[in-house]
């Protein structure tokens, strides 16, 4: 089915983000892996294309330009290609977005020009050892010290971890109240008690650097309080459903990418004097598989376009999310078993979309999360 989303300006940015990823990107992306996490020069050079933070206003150094497919054309393409340690979604669709609706002109001064170019990398931490979904769960404290929080305590699973510059962090202002206690603080690089732990060594995307942060009596100037104190957990609710897209469209992508490597390897694979996708097994697998995708992606592009027109609800957001990324672990599941014992090959690029999907239905909200808030939205 011909996709309708996309005008020629973005196939031509596709275009244009291609040739980046094949250059700067691709080549390289297997020793980032063994590495564990991508180097700054290429935020950097992505910034120099214009590839960040588009929807940034112009006087900030951005393109003001706010429809949310040039981010999916991005999602796509990385996705596609397996350069899953490239961190650009987090940083430009889901950061970004929290600075320019609930940050002050001072604020957007401040920190918006240098995520554009690249030179601030920027993180969002929401998760803390014994608090995941539970986000009113939080024990990371910023109490209230004359011009200053004084912020202690520690976040886990937070991407773009070592990198950051800037982390729009999730505190208890007031620890008495669950909901209503929370805020977002910005904690920048360098801030005295602000302290990285490991680089978590991960099952798949390997190149993301994924950190601990602790904060040690860390002094956060009120000034960087983003928006009103006790409001960060309905700033939460408001920005997610389009993080949650962002892992939708990826996760489709990833699929239709897996399917199409697999069907080249069954037309080439041979197996009792014959191509193993000629067997009516195979045939009924790829069929399915294909059915199936189709049918994500319809429904993805759709709810596309209902978050460009503001009409994406938290609901349609969250069965994006369950349902394509379920779907994706399918896929990569079938897939691999079609390659056979090559599939368990790490030198087949299989094995690697296999291990990098595990993680979409557990993070922006476990699946199990997804389907509560599905049901709450239908007055269970």
């Amino acid at each position: 089915m011909k996709r309708t989303l996309y005008t020629d300006e973005h196939v031509m940015f596709r275009d244009a983000f291609h040739r980046f990823l094949e250059k700067e990107i691709l080549p390289y992306h297997e020793q980032w892996e063994r590495d564990g996490i991508v180097p700054r020069e290429v935020w950097r050079k992505a910034g120099e294309l214009g590839f960040l933070c588009f929807e940034a206003p112009e006087e900030l150094g951005g393109l003001g330009e706010h429809d949310y497919r040039y981010h999916a054309v991005i999602a796509e393409e990385l996705a596609y290609h397996g350069a899953t340690g490239i961190g650009f979604g987090l940083h430009s669709s889901i950061v970004l977005p929290y600075i320019l609706r609930y940050g002050t002109p001072e604020q957007q001064r401040r920190w918006v020009p240098r995520m554009v170019s690249g030179e601030w990398i920027g993180a969002i931490a929401m998760t803390e050892p014994a608090a995941g979904s539970d986000l009113a769960g939080i024990r990371t404290t910023a109490l209230r010290e004359g011009d200053c929080y004084i912020v202690n305590g520690q976040k886990t699973f937070i991407t773009n971890g070592i990198n950051s510059d800037l982390v729009i962090t999730v505190v208890k202002t007031d620890p008495s109240q669950r909901h209503k206690g929370i805020s977002l603080l910005v904690i920048e690089r360098g801030m005295e008690g602000f302290t990285r732990g490991r680089n978590l060594e991960k099952i798949g995307l390997k190149a993301q650097d994924t950190a601990e942060l602790f904060f040690d009596n860390v002094r956060v100037p009120v000034a960087n309080l983003l928006g009103e104190e006790g409001k960060g957990f309905y700033y939460l609710m408001e920005r997610l459903p389009q993080e949650r897209l962002d892992i939708a469209v990826t996760a489709v992508a990833a699929c239709e990418a897996a399917l199409d490597m697999t069907v080249r390897y069954c037309k080439e694979r041979m197996a009792f004097g014959q191509p193993i996708g000629s067997f009516q097994n195979s045939r009924f697998k790829l069929a399915e598989m294909k059915t199936e995708i189709e049918i994500a992606r319809v429904f993805v592009d759709r709810c596309i376009e209902a978050l460009n027109a503001g009409e994406l609800t938290a609901e349609e957001a969250a069965m994006a999310k369950w349902w394509t990324t379920d779907l994706q672990k399918r896929v990569m599941d079938e897939c691999l078993q079609l390659h056979g014992g090559y599939g368990y090959m790490l030198e087949y690029p299989i094995a690697k979309f296999y291990l990098d999907a595990r993680v979409q239905a557990i993070y922006g909200g476990t699946n199990e999360i997804m389907k509560e808030v599905i049901g709450r939205g239908m007055g269970l």
